[in-house]
């Protein structure tokens, strides 16, 4: 059983969560690609899952340096991010590694069009936002 006055400091948390979220962000899950027999491409196919679109702070995990690995044959820096979204956010199915973060605005235009992969999340009953993690692969 929590204390009275834990749920109103919970509520007051949580709204001050929701006033750093100055980011509009839209995740999602990437389908299949389809490959073209015709032309021998492969292109992206339909999001699978459209899980949020809405406001968010996406900030980098300062303790967390870039990490360099290779894919594709060439070298790429890892960044991780955490992005935190209003606790109360609705979302019908679990948000697994692999899903997309993409930036589509920001009051620091760097990080418009920014995509980040998402690695995890967080669930707390106790938390001022719901919380992501995801990596720059740039």
């Amino acid at each position: 059983m929590t204390a009275p006055g834990f749920e109103e400091f919970l509520a007051r948390g949580r709204a001050a969560a929701e006033e750093l979220q100055r980011e509009e962000i839209h995740v999602w899950m990437p389908g299949p690609d389809v490959f073209d027999r015709v032309t021998g491409t492969t292109t992206p196919g339909p999001p699978a899952a459209d899980y949020y679109t809405g406001p968010a702070r996406v900030k980098p995990i300062a303790a967390a340096s870039g990490e360099e690995v290779e894919a594709g044959e060439r070298e790429v820096s890892l960044h991780t991010f955490e992005i935190s979204v209003p606790w109360a956010t609705t979302v019908t199915e679990r948000l697994l590694p692999g899903a997309v973060v993409d930036v589509l605005d920001s009051p620091d235009a760097r990080m418009v069009g920014l995509r980040l992969w998402v690695t995890g999340s967080e669930f707390n009953s106790t938390a001022s936002a719901w919380r992501i993690r995801a990596e720059d692969r740039s």
